[in-house]
């Protein structure tokens, strides 16, 4: 082993492993999370993989704790939201959905929710946060209670189109975003 591959000797902290788990997570999906793989991208040894974790699982699940507990975060941050004047906030919300890193992160984790309940229903209740805060947007710009909920709807399912959609179809841009928010928040009538 050359000076240059030597392993390192800094002791990684548990924080330390579950980030680089989800950096894998997300280039390469939950299969691609591999002890080898970490332990060669982190230079070191199987043995400090095996001083924080029993197996793979310990670590995929402090990972869906790290995840979770940072969307938790972000639900709290929704309700920030919640209270900025309506123009900021449909502002705010066109700019995270052409965030790239954020839609990586997210489109590997709603990936990984198909088989893990707990990311599941993190991804669940985040979603379900999230209509709701459109949805009160919409009501306060005059729209009634069905009416708000269509366009939120609207608007809630094409942010999810647009996780799993890139790569394969034009990522829009921020103008192409702040317009279809204006189409679905233009008028007080209803779109049927």
């Amino acid at each position: 082993m050359t000076a240059q591959e030597k392993p390192r000797t800094v002791r990684l902290s548990v924080a330390d492993w579950t980030s680089a788990a989800l950096d894998l997570l997300v280039r390469e999906g939950v299969a691609g999370v591999k002890i080898s793989t970490l332990c060669a991208e982190l230079g070191v040894t199987k043995g400090s993989f095996y001083w924080h974790f029993v197996d793979i699982n310990a670590l995929m699940a402090a990972v869906a704790d790290q995840w979770c507990a940072s969307q938790n975060d972000a639900v709290r941050g929704l309700d920030v939201l919640a209270t900025m004047p309506v123009e900021q906030r449909l502002e705010w919300m066109a700019s995270l959905l052409i965030e790239d890193r954020a839609w990586s992160v997210e489109r590997a984790v709603r990936d990984w929710a198909r088989t893990n309940e707990q990311v599941a229903a993190s991804v669940q209740s985040l979603d379900q946060r999230i209509l709701e805060v459109v949805t009160n947007t919409m009501e306060e710009l005059g729209f009634d209670e069905a009416d708000a909920r269509l366009r939120a709807g609207t608007l809630v399912y094409a942010g999810i189109g647009f996780v799993h959609g890139r790569g394969s179809l034009p990522t829009p841009t921020l103008a192409e975003v702040r317009d279809i928010i204006a189409v679905l928040t233009s008028g007080n009538r209803p779109l049927a």
